[in-house]
């Protein structure tokens, strides 16, 4: 998707995260109920901190689903499997490669290298799983089959865009 944040785009994803949003690149996936749900960041934020997570869930109720899941023991079965199956290791090692060049490829966009970040990416990627929020963020804005444990993840959720409008929820954030 990666559409530009429109002013209204914004003033949603402040009320979502209660907060005034650092430096939005871009809308990479918006709810069904329209609202922006991942942003990405370019690898600087404007202050010069490295910023290594690209893809940032801004949904609250996408956020908060997520924490749910994170607390049933999924990422800690997740870890076990990539030790064990070398087809999804290929697979994740994969998805890191794949979050690295988007990523890059913003940073070369707008005009920047980071070499803080090099290599780094979120969620534990390639070799661990420490962070549902990443991978779910990077596989609703990369789209199916970029990254295995992001969509398993996501395949797991409930579907948090019912309801009231992620925008009319408490800040979550991630």
């Amino acid at each position: 998707m990666n559409e530009k944040p429109t002013q209204s785009d914004l003033e949603a994803i402040k009320n979502q995260l209660g907060r005034t949003p650092r430096d939005v690149h871009s809308v990479s996936y918006r709810c069904p109920c329209g609202k922006p749900a991942v942003v990405t960041t370019p690898p600087r934020l404007s202050d010069g901190t490295p910023f290594p997570t690209f893809y940032y869930a801004t949904c609250p109720k996408l956020t908060g689903a997520i924490s749910t899941l994170e607390t049933t023991g999924m990422m800690a079965e997740m870890q076990d499997r990539l030790s064990t199956d070398p087809e999804l290791a290929d697979g994740y090692k994969s998805a890191h490669l794949a979050y690295i060049a988007a990523r890059d490829e913003v940073a070369t966009e707008v005009g920047m290298e980071v070499e803080e970040v090099a290599g780094i990416t979120a969620g534990g990627m390639p070799d661990r799983v420490k962070c549902l929020h990443s991978l779910v963020a990077h596989s609703l804005s990369a789209g199916p089959g970029v990254n295995p444990l992001g969509d398993e993840a996501l395949a797991a959720l409930p579907q948090w865009w019912l309801g009231e409008s992620c925008s009319d929820v408490s800040p979550g954030g991630n």
